[in-house]
């Protein structure tokens, strides 16, 4: 799919020189290997991250069952090759490309959000890209509960993500950032950039996930 997409875009995958995701869950990263296969181009990756991705998803903070059907197959997918890692505030250009790393972790120990700056005319607005704000799995699974590191890792996400000036709400799951309306807004819009000017709801889908979480330490402190 994403190899179709660039192509219906204009531009050959041959074209991609850099690859980079949001963490290292295989939804997330199973294909990476295959796109850079194709593209030969460098994959980078956060370095609390690259063992987790170099592993095909196995990693010391999954739960033992968790680990166990990576190692089964049932959730492991092909390793790609890590030619750099990166840290918390980095840039990565290419030509007139700038991205910034946020590390967010929780999700995964090295989630990442990323931001860049976008031109309409004479605006420059920020796009913030949210790596994840869930939780790794299900609280109830397996009886899984926070560790110290994980409680201190979301609360330090949800900090960083409120400091950063959002102009443009984006994530990898199209519908979390409700994409589909905000296309259909654009199509009626005066102004086709507006329906994706949308820090109010940035900020709203933190809140609802600091909520979920506090929710949850909650119940488990009852127990």
């Amino acid at each position: 799919m994403i190899l179709k997409s660039i192509a219906t875009l204009g531009f050959a995958i041959k074209d991609v020189k850099i690859l980079l995701n949001s963490h290292a869950h295989l939804d997330h990263a199973g294909g990476l290997a295959a796109l850079q296969q194709a593209s030969g181009a460098q994959l980078w990756v956060s370095e609390a991250d690259a063992d987790m991705m170099a592993s095909g998803g196995a990693s010391n903070r999954n739960m033992a069952p968790v680990n166990l059907l990576v190692y089964l197959g049932l959730l492991k997918y092909p390793s790609p090759r890590i030619d750099h890692q990166f840290q918390d505030g980095e840039q990565i250009r290419l030509g007139p490309i700038q991205l910034t790393a946020h590390l967010t972790p929780g999700h995964t120990p090295g989630c990442t959000t990323w931001s860049f700056p976008v031109r309409d005319g004479n605006r420059e607005l920020l796009a913030v890209n949210v790596g994840g704000l869930t939780l790794p799995m299900p609280a109830s699974l397996f009886d899984w509960s926070y560790d110290a590191v994980t409680k201190q890792d979301f609360e330090q996400t949800f900090k960083t993500l409120r400091s950063l000036p959002a102009d443009i709400y984006l994530t990898p799951h199209a519908r979390a950032f409700s994409l589909k309306r905000k296309l259909q807004e654009r199509a009626t819009a005066h102004d086709p950039v507006a329906p994706f000017l949308d820090r109010a709801g940035y900020l709203e889908d933190i809140g609802k996930a600091e909520a979920a979480f506090r929710k949850t330490l909650q119940e488990q402190q009852k127990q």
